[in-house]
């Protein structure tokens, strides 16, 4: 299972360094900013695969994907005491991206706008982000969680 998880996690990662998305930054891109956008991705895949997958083994990948994010983080070289300050920042905000993202089909274009303006820095003019989260959203309706499971895919949606 763990190959599984770490395709999932390589997928969703190569879905963060799609470089349109920064596009909508009003700053250059950081750390922060792909973790956000990392995070939102995550939050459409839980909503999406939930029914699909069992608690245990959605918490298996939860925590996979924590520790992954907790690596990455060492990497930069951030010490012991700010890596878990910063993990918990990060939980906390994904808990919040995730309550948020439960709601998203429910919302119009200006909440759904104003949802992403609270987690990221985003320019007003931010109908391609609002219509990549949709085109996602619809992309993992139609496609199955077997699909994350395999080898690095080529997302195109």
């Amino acid at each position: 299972m763990n190959s599984e998880y770490l395709n999932i996690y390589n997928n969703l990662i190569k879905l963060t360094r799609n470089k349109n998305l920064y596009l909508n930054l009003k700053n250059k891109d950081t750390f922060s900013d792909r973790l956000i956008i990392l995070l939102i991705h995550f939050s459409f895949f839980l909503k999406i695969y939930k029914k699909n997958m069992s608690k245990k083994n959605a918490q298996e990948l939860f925590d996979f994907i924590v520790r992954q994010i907790e690596l990455s983080i060492r990497e930069i070289g951030y010490g012991d005491v700010s890596v878990n300050k910063k993990m918990k920042d990060y939980i906390n905000l994904f808990y919040s991206i995730l309550l948020n993202i439960e709601k998203w089909d429910d919302l119009d274009k200006l909440k759904k706008v104003q949802m992403l303006s609270n987690l990221m820095n985003i320019k007003e003019d931010s109908d391609f982000i609002i219509n990549y989260f949709d085109k996602y959203s619809n992309f993992l309706i139609n496609n199955s969680l077997k699909l994350f499971t395999k080898d690095i895919l080529k997302l195109k949606f």
